[in-house]
């Protein structure tokens, strides 16, 4: 039987691409599940505690919501971007990658079928986080429909920046240091734990500039109803940056850059 097409696509390999790259998460869902629910619950604990030591035992609700989304959205940055990465490097490691690059997939299908592995751990995350910690503090959605968008962008721009750190790294090490010196610092300082209207002109221009930032502050306003920048213009800047990171994507699969011998 020939493959399933619709028009130029091959919708049997780019089915099976994303079918193999949702196992590989949630057939270990104790690791990607339930592991990133149980750090996030733990800064929450932590916070709670730190907060009612400093305030005399009584907890600051308010701030404790403004967290909880932040939190959340840092738990899907992480897990999106090491689906994708921890996939395509240990293929590369393994000498495997042969095994994905020779099917009749095209660039583009093996960018999306990548993405959307990593974009759905994302939303598999999130959904936990959200049904096991915000009913526990009393915590709501306020607009579910854009939380839902900055959940999927934020994956999204997670998801394909695993796949570029995965072809431009040929070790471990080398995605540890791009995790560490990059991924890390920008998610920190992106306002997940803090409001960037309390930080001086320069440093609120540099927040702007920052994608990690409209994912946090999309987030917060899709929970909570609050947000430093307009929602529209947050979502706009992250489909425009995961369209340009797409576009990144395909063009190394399609030279086979770092991937071909």
């Amino acid at each position: 039987m020939g493959e399933r097409r619709f028009g130029r696509f091959n919708l049997l390999g780019l089915w099976t691409l994303i079918l193999r790259e949702v196992l590989r998460f949630s057939n270990v869902w104790l690791q990607t599940l339930l592991a990133p629910v149980a750090t996030a619950a733990l800064f929450m604990v932590v916070f709670s505690l730190a907060l009612a030591a400093r305030s005399g035992g009584q907890a600051d609700t308010e701030f404790i919501h403004f967290l909880a989304p932040g939190i959340l959205m840092m738990t899907v940055i992480q897990n999106a971007f090491a689906n994708t990465s921890s996939s395509l490097l240990v293929s590369k490691i393994q000498g495997n990658i042969v095994d994905t690059l020779m099917p009749p997939l095209s660039p583009v299908e093996l960018t999306v079928g990548y993405a959307v592995g990593g974009i759905a751990r994302g939303l598999f995350v999130a959904l936990g986080v959200a049904v096991a910690i915000f009913p526990v503090i009393g915590l709501g959605i306020a607009h579910p429909l854009w939380a839902l968008g900055f959940v999927l962008g934020g994956s999204a721009f997670m998801a394909l920046v695993g796949i570029l750190a995965a072809i431009v790294a040929d070790k471990f090490d080398h995605m540890s240091a791009i995790t560490n010196f990059v991924v890390t610092p920008l998610s920190f300082l992106s306002g997940t734990f803090y409001s960037i209207s309390v930080l001086p002109g320069w440093m609120q221009a540099i927040s702007h500039a920052n994608p990690f930032f409209y994912m946090i502050d999309g987030i917060r306003y899709g929970v909570i109803g609050v947000s430093d920048t307009a929602p529209a213009f947050g979502l706009g800047v992250l489909v425009v940056v995961d369209l340009a990171l797409g576009f990144w994507a395909w063009s190394w699969f399609r030279s086979g850059y770092r991937l071909k011998p």
